[in-house]
């Protein structure tokens, strides 16, 4: 049995990344109340590994995904997605690559009410000049329960339906990387395991890269390796974790 173990950020040997980061900074402000964000964050995110980030409220997580996906604009340091540097994109590559590359999940759904669930999950990819993989849509759609909602507007489907709309909507181009902040946090607990087991089959299963940000445990025991933030800082790492190995690791930065 794999035993979770702490690390400092540095010590993981080096791998193939799907996304990195090195000297991430990010300040909200000037002067005397300026906030720093993101302080300096050096960190990689594997190609085919389930990344969660975690930390204390303030921690930064959110203002460090949102750069790693190119929403959020460093105030110094570089982002890469593969090969590709976000930094040095203008707004128009950036709005191409996101559209290409990256999948999106977050809390609030983000659903087009005058499209029907089918149409919300295939648009990025028709915005893009592509089409869905009828087999893997066909498996996306049935391991979410969407099977019977494909003709539904978002205001005919629960909460929970359209945030599996949502994940499905990510899944199919199959990008480079799904980032998901707090997927789950809408969701009861059946339907949120049901989201997270789609999402680490996808790893495990295509290869898919995922890097979720949660604030909980159980949801980061889905993942192959979690991240810890701290004021803005990396603050350690948890590998093959477990629930309680998280909650752990938590206490240890007072989250």
């Amino acid at each position: 049995m794999s035993v979770p173990v702490m690390t400092v950020p540095g010590e993981a040997p080096p791998t193939t990344a799907a996304v990195r980061a090195t000297g991430l900074t990010k300040t909200y402000g000037s002067g005397e109340t300026a906030v720093h964000a993101l302080a300096g964050v050096d960190v990689e995110f594997q190609r085919g590994r389930f990344t969660a980030i975690m930390g204390p409220s303030g921690s930064g997580k959110s203002t460090l995904m949102h750069c790693l996906a190119g929403l959020d604009t460093a105030t110094a340091g570089q982002v890469w997605l593969g090969d590709t540097e976000l930094t040095r994109l203008r707004d128009d590559q950036l709005t191409k690559l996101r559209r290409e590359r990256i999948g999106f999940v977050f809390q609030a759904f983000n659903l087009l009410p005058v499209l029907s669930a089918e149409e919300n999950m295939t648009l990025p990819m028709q915005l893009a000049g592509q089409r869905p993989d009828r087999a893997w849509m066909d498996d996306v759609v049935d391991r979410l329960g969407l099977r019977d909602r494909l003709g539904h507007r978002p205001y005919e489907l629960s909460g929970g339906q359209q945030q599996r709309v949502a994940v499905a909507r990510a899944l199919l181009p199959r990008p480079d990387v799904v980032f998901a902040d707090e997927p789950t946090g809408n969701l009861d607990s059946r339907v949120g395991a049901e989201v997270l087991g789609l999402l680490r089959s996808s790893v495990r299963e295509t290869g898919q890269t995922v890097v979720m940000v949660t604030h909980d445990p159980v949801a980061a025991a889905y993942a192959d390796r979690v991240v810890l933030l701290a004021d803005g800082r990396l603050a350690g790492e948890v590998h093959h974790p477990t629930a309680d190995a998280v909650i752990d690791a938590l206490r240890g930065l007072g989250g």
